[in-house]
């Protein structure tokens, strides 16, 4: 029995996709504070001097001047360094650039540096031959410090990721978070594909359907806020499209299926269980969130997806890089080996009674497996690096997966061996089909030892 994560669970998990907006108020906050302090410091430092470093009016002139002047000039190069590595991301994946949100990251830091930047002109503005506000100079010199530190630290950062390598351990980071809030499950698969379980049976009121008040991908199943009314109203509801499904307006969305005789609407004497109040409807159509593209907080197959992106785009004529291809597989191995022992597919959630008050189609394991694998496997099937590492991940789930789903492995095994075999050479084959964890380069052993090398294949 799944039961429905707690409010608090729930509101948690929705803040992650809108973790711009701390960002946004943060540097917003920065520059407002630096304002209200090169204001309220000088005036306090004409009545209280607080000391600091000694300058006459002539050098805190130039050094404030100096200072405005050189931070709005580096904001102006982190501007364009950013600019750089979004353009260099989406020649990546344009969906990469929205997902890692590098710009929304960076607003912080442009804060920091705007901040920095208006502190010094508001107190150079108070600098007269009658005061010199030592301590308010001296805070500037210390601020240009901390914001060039900072600058530092984000460039670094930013190297990091411009590489196909950094995108992937990126993306897999970000799927890993959100792995346990979305895809967790107590109950045991219904089948080897797991598929839809059994349903709650036949209710006694034909079902109504809910359909999409606008276009939108299905970004988000509130399930906590579905169950809730659910129990409220004795009805069970299943949902019609996945997240990461795109609908039209007027798409089924929703079905609700009375499951006893109890009118929904309370209020109304003259409700049958086929109906299903407008209150009750607008807050299960409000539970379903749609919104203009797939989040990875609440779908980690997308996750997945964008790992494949990579890949592909990495094994394309133009590009050639194997290894970045042998790099996302490192990231789809390991999420891979967390979902392998885990429940997948359709998704039932209970009320605390234990009736199933939600049904929500998931991808179940087969289907994981060939978003995480076709198409790397297609693109890449003349490139020995991604064959040989493609044999290591399938050897590394075949020894965590569950018996249902060693079939579905066994499957991959045998489109690996007929792509080697379509090799020209015999000695190319023979390498194609030993496994390697690094592609080409690894030290090919077994537990008893090293292993030896297949010869030619006639």
């Amino acid at each position: 029995m799944r039961d429905a994560p707690s409010r608090r669970e729930r509101q948690r998990t929705y803040r992650s996709p809108r973790a711009a907006w701390p960002n946004r108020g943060l540097a917003v906050a920065l520059i407002i504070g630096a304002v209200l302090l090169g204001w309220w410091l000088p005036h306090i430092e004409r009545r209280h001097p607080l000391g600091g470093l000694s300058y006459d009016t002539g050098a805190a002139q130039a050094t404030l001047g100096a200072i405005a002047s050189g931070i709005i000039t580096l904001t102006g190069f982190v501007l364009t360094a950013v600019t750089l590595v979004i353009q260099s991301v989406q020649n990546t994946s344009p969906r990469l650039a929205g997902l890692l949100g590098f710009f929304e990251h960076s607003l912080v830091l442009f804060g920091a540096l705007t901040g920095t930047a208006v502190y010094a002109l508001v107190v150079l503005a108070q600098v007269s031959p009658e005061h010199v506000p030592r301590l308010s100079v001296t805070l500037a010199i210390v601020f240009v410090v901390l914001s060039t530190g900072a600058t530092l630290a984000t460039l670094a950062g930013l190297r990091e990721v411009v590489t196909g390598g950094g995108l992937a351990r990126a993306v897999g980071l970000r799927v890993h978070s959100v792995l346990d809030s979305v895809w967790e499950s107590p109950e045991p698969p219904a089948t080897a594909r797991n598929g839809p379980g059994p349903g709650p049976g036949p209710g006694p009121g034909d079902p109504a359907t809910l359909t999409a008040p606008r276009s939108g991908v299905v970004q988000n199943v509130d399930a906590p806020a579905i169950v809730e009314v659910a129990a409220r109203h004795g009805v069970h509801v299943t949902c019609l499209t996945a997240v990461g499904s795109f609908v039209e307006p007027g798409a089924p969305l929703l079905r609700v299926t009375a499951l006893d005789t109890t009118p929904l609407d309370t209020n109304s004497p003259h409700t049958t269980p086929r109906t299903v109040p407008r209150s009750a409807a607008r807050r299960l159509t409000r539970a379903v969130r749609l919104g203009p593209s797939r989040h990875v907080d609440h779908d980690p197959a997308y996750g997945l997806r964008l790992l494949v992106d990579v890949a592909i785009r990495a094994l394309s004529p133009a590009v050639n890089d194997p290894t970045t291809a042998v790099q996302s597989l490192d990231q789809i191995e390991a999420v891979l080996l967390r979902l392998a022992p885990r429940p997948l597919g359709t998704a039932t959630f209970h009320d605390r009674e234990g009736t199933a008050r939600l049904t929500v189609p998931r991808p179940g394991w087969d289907e994981i497996l060939d978003l995480a694998l076709a198409e790397i496997l297609h693109y890449g099937s003349d490139s020995l690096q991604v064959q040989r590492r493609l044999r290591a991940l399938l050897d590394t789930l075949a020894r965590s997966v569950p018996p249902a789903r060693i079939a579905a492995l066994t499957a991959y095994r045998g489109m690996l061996d007929r792509s080697a075999h379509t090799l020209a050479d015999p000695a190319m084959t023979a390498t194609a089909t030993t496994p390697d964890p690094q592609g080409l380069g690894g030290p090919a052993s077994t537990d008893d030892g090293p292993a030896p090398r297949p010869g030619p294949t006639e």
